[in-house]
């Protein structure tokens, strides 16, 4: 009896154990999603707020202009699940990390449904299919339009011209408009004077950036996608894990 009672108390004290790590790494990963909430949220109002005009970027795109809106609401969810998981997970709430489980399943899917999409609509994002845009919409320096405004505002920006260079101009209906202008006031080096403008749009190369825009971006943020690309993996292992403590601790609260 007294062996059977010492095991019994043993097999209790054990399962309390358990249940005390279990709460402290379900705290610990949602601690991680909160931080990962919080890192996309940034990022999206970042691009919003427009503090190189990135904006006009994101707008002329749709795909683009919905993706950061999707990172915004993803960066709110997942900052409100983290803080939700971590009082569900201390205060050890059935009620709370139930709906926790349901809610953080749902971002998972979503999220792998918006990597799926993001790969088979990648051929928006190629240097082909920027150049045939630019060669159709683009209007001109002085544009207002958006799409113009845009492409002006990343010439300027990144010290460059065109999708893969100043030939990208060449039979593109800016030419079209403008016979006697070459290249767009965009695509000339600064700090020219009027002289230089002219001479830039007109004929002269060496006034002209020569890099394609492309490049310049890709380059630029060559760093930043990786490090988004390798954030977003740790994200989804975490939000895993983060289920499967949910899970376990959900039928370890009597």
């Amino acid at each position: 009896m007294d062996r059977r009672l010492c095991r019994v108390h043993w097999c209790g004290v054990m399962e309390g154990d358990c249940l005390s790590c279990m709460k402290y790494l379900m705290f610990i990963f949602n601690f991680f999603i909160f931080l990962g909430g919080c890192f996309l949220l940034t990022v999206g109002v970042w691009v919003l707020l427009d503090p190189m005009g990135f904006g006009e970027i994101v707008a002329a795109n749709p795909l683009l202009f919905t993706g950061v809106y999707v990172v915004v609401a993803l960066g709110s969810l997942l900052f409100l699940l983290g803080f939700l998981g971590c009082c569900g997970a201390i205060r050890e709430n059935k009620c709370l990390l139930l709906l926790f489980f349901m809610l953080i399943l749902f971002i998972f899917l979503s999220e792998l449904a918006a990597a799926i999409l993001a790969f088979l609509f990648r051929e928006h994002l190629t240097r082909d299919y920027f150049s045939r845009e630019l060669k159709r919409r683009y209007l001109g320096h002085n544009s207002t339009e958006v799409f113009s405004s845009t492409w002006n505002a990343i010439m300027s920006t990144f010290d460059c011209c065109g999708v893969s260079g100043p030939k990208d101009f060449e039979e593109s209906f800016f030419r079209l408009r403008n016979h006697n202008k070459l290249v767009p006031e965009a695509c000339c080096q600064r700090n020219l004077g009027d002289a230089g403008v002219e001479q830039c749009v007109s004929s002269s190369v060496a006034f002209t950036h020569n890099k394609g825009c492309y490049s310049a971006v890709v380059d630029y943020f060559e760093t930043y996608i990786f490090t988004a690309g390798a954030l977003a993996i740790v994200v989804l292992t975490i939000e895993l894990f983060a289920m499967v403590f949910a899970m376990c601790l959900f039928r370890g609260i009597q």
